[in-house]
């Protein structure tokens, strides 16, 4: 959440673990301009630690990049990099990275009047290094149940990957194929050479993800955006 300098100094300051309503939630944190990221999942505060380079600040670079190249050559679709997102009333997270289809081409979300995303994205991903038992946990749960077709988990302590898909109300877990490659349900074409991207052999993600991209179901996807 992108915050102005509130002169409201008279609020109590937002602290991890603070039960709150959404809207007493937002106050406090545009009161709080030294917060650089803060949640309310299920009406409980969290306010994240520093981050850390290699568990952090590295593999969500990685994301970004993949998750660039798809949204570039797919109109239509848009990409956010921790976005303030209001998916109810009890939950406003700041997901580390979020793709989705614009609302002009029938996608779950909108855009406020002051700017957040609300809704819920089609693909949200989650960096979970200090945070993972939130990420696994709670939030997972608050995902599932408003619709967030896809969420993938990169726990970087364990340095594995786990993607779900929502089907009949649930998540289930995306393998990769023969090939190493999990291929998005939700966004055709976006294909993830998985323990490419764990070893940071970034050249061989994008091969794959250009592979995704020159796909007969990626062209159709596009053409189904475009009506």
């Amino acid at each position: 959440m992108v915050r102005e300098y509130s002169p409201q100094r008279h609020l109590p300051p937002l602290e991890n673990g603070d039960r709150l309503t959404r809207p007493e939630f937002e106050r406090r944190y545009e009161a709080a301009p030294h917060i650089k990221k803060a949640e309310l999942i299920e009406g409980i505060v969290y306010v994240a630690s520093p981050l850390r380079h290699e568990q952090h600040g590295k593999p969500h670079s990685r994301v970004i990049t993949w998750l660039g190249v798809y949204q570039s050559f797919t109109p239509g679709v848009d990409l956010s990099d921790a976005p303030t997102v209001r998916l109810d009333l009890d939950n406003e997270p700041q997901p580390d990275v979020v793709l989705f289809i614009e609302p002009d081409a029938g996608g779950q979300t909108r855009l406020s009047s002051d700017g957040y995303i609300e809704g819920s994205p089609e693909l949200i991903v989650e960096i979970a290094a200090s945070s993972a038992a939130i990420d696994t946990g709670s939030k997972k749960q608050v995902y599932r149940r408003n619709g967030v077709l896809e969420y993938v988990i990169w726990q970087s302590y364990e340095n594995k990957i786990e993607w779900f898909c929502l089907i009949d109300g649930d998540y289930r877990s995306l393998s990769p194929s023969a090939d190493g490659i999990i291929r998005s349900q939700v966004f055709p074409g976006l294909w993830l050479a998985v323990e490419a991207l764990l070893k940071n052999q970034m050249v061989r993600v994008l091969e794959v993800v250009q592979g995704g991209l020159k796909s007969p179901e990626h062209n159709a996807f596009v053409q189904q955006l475009k009506k």
